[in-house]
């Protein structure tokens, strides 16, 4: 059976991937439904509600991770499948449709799980600066903070400092599978309708 395409949304904390999903969401890409995987919402949805998928200790293995702004490693991936698997038949994504991936994968091994799953076929990487993360989250700029309780700038800088060491890799892992990529650079009042637009203005 043909996997359906996936597009990687990129980025650091703030930078804008959640609006520009939903956006993307709502309106489509090159006329192709989109659905919006939103990995971290996902997981908070687990803790609140459980996983029918997932046993009580899974669950628990959930909160520490998101407690501690940790990522699932290799020998927990069948948690993150488990998740995406339910949402792909939930939303009922078929061949024609692109999955538009938020918070997964966030380092190369969790890459290459998801691949067994969906054939990411273009990585937009939204790129800001550390002070422009900090200013875009404490403007609320991309309008999807307000009910987040994990915007202390201590636990702002530990997810910094993991996307820089583990999940920035992803571009190089992508760029040699031959992927496309989009470099989209953001500033701290870039909304998703700018970034829909440069991206339409990115030639091959």
């Amino acid at each position: 059976m043909k996997k359906s395409d996936a597009i990687l949304l990129l980025g650091p904390t703030g930078a804008g991937k959640t609006p520009l999903g939903e956006r993307l969401a709502e309106r489509g890409l090159n006329g192709r439904r989109c659905v919006h995987f939103d990995f971290g919402a996902q997981l908070r949805q687990v803790v609140i509600q459980g996983c029918r998928e997932l046993s009580d200790d899974d669950v628990a293995h959930v909160q520490k991770v998101l407690t501690h702004g940790a990522l699932l490693e290799d020998d927990t991936f069948y948690i993150a499948r488990a998740i995406l698997e339910a949402f792909i038949a939930e939303h009922g994504v078929g061949e024609r449709d692109l999955v538009v991936l938020n918070g997964l994968p966030r380092h190369v091994g969790q890459a290459r799980d998801v691949a067994e799953v969906l054939d990411v076929t273009m990585v937009v990487a939204l790129e800001c600066s550390a002070e422009v993360v900090c200013e875009r989250i404490a403007l609320n700029s991309g309008g999807d903070r307000a009910e987040r309780t994990d915007d202390s700038l201590e636990y702002i800088a530990r997810k910094l400092e993991i996307y820089a060491a583990r999940t920035h890799p992803l571009l190089d892992h992508y760029r040699v599978e031959g992927v496309q990529l989009r470099l989209v650079p953001v500033g701290v009042t870039t909304t998703p309708v700018d970034i829909v637009t440069m991206l339409s203005e990115i030639k091959d």
